[in-house]
């Protein structure tokens, strides 16, 4: 099942910090009981590794989706639709999600018809390919086609705001709801670092940008999966 809890905004009274652990330019960051990076949303921004885009050879297929990892008869995409909805989802044969009610934070729509909902990756396939994917396994490119263990990953959208962003990166486009930004960046900043990505150089400066206007919140990183 997927991670329920969104770690982006964590309270710290509520969190048992253990030993400091070592994140790439962070000055700070803790440890939680269950592995999970403690650090602050500017930190986090400022840890990202700089590097150039390596897009020479990405192709869509190289990320397998969407799969019924769990063997339940669902698929990545009917999962997140199911989690996300903000109403009972009606499903018929093969999981086939039929209705359900999902708000779309990029641009505040709220959709009941799941054609018209897309699932985003948060980072792009093809970004996530330039950022450092193109030298992970199949397996790997798997896993993060399919990250369930981290409910910022995957989320459900309007098809019109999935569309209008494509592969582009928080230099590029940012949500329609301008008071979702702060939110985004967060969000973006915690997949990178989880699947230690890279951030190009106006990505890096967009993202740090960004993330001097905002409330400086605690931010989670979720360790990602062991893979071949």
């Amino acid at each position: 099942m997927r991670y329920l809890t969104r770690p982006f905004a964590v309270g710290v009274a509520g969190l048992v910090l253990a030993a400091a652990v070592v994140m790439p330019g962070a000055q700070r960051a803790y440890s939680s009981d269950d592995g999970t990076y403690i650090t602050t949303l500017r930190e986090a921004a400022a840890s990202l590794p700089v590097a150039e885009e390596m897009n020479a050879g990405y192709q869509r297929t190289s990320f397998r989706h969407w799969i019924d990892e769990d063997a339940d008869g669902c698929v990545t995409r009917s999962e997140v639709l199911q989690e996300e909805s903000q109403a009972p989802v009606i499903s018929g044969p093969g999981c086939k999600i039929i209705s359900g009610m999902w708000l779309s934070y990029y641009d505040g729509a709220t959709i009941s018809d799941p054609a018209k909902t897309d699932i985003d990756h948060l980072v792009a396939l093809k970004e996530s390919w330039g950022s450092g994917a193109f030298a992970w396994t199949a397996q790997r490119r798997q896993a993060y086609a399919n990250d369930l263990d981290d409910p910022r990953a995957l989320v459900a959208v309007s098809a019109a705001q999935n569309r209008a962003k494509g592969h582009r990166d928080p230099a590029q486009w940012l949500p329609a709801d301008v008071t979702v930004h702060c939110r985004y960046i967060a969000e973006w900043v915690a997949i990178k670092l989880r699947w230690a990505l890279t951030a190009d150089r106006r990505e890096f400066q967009t993202l740090n940008r960004i993330a001097a206007g905002c409330p400086d919140s605690v931010l989670g990183v979720i360790p990602a999966p062991q893979t071949a």
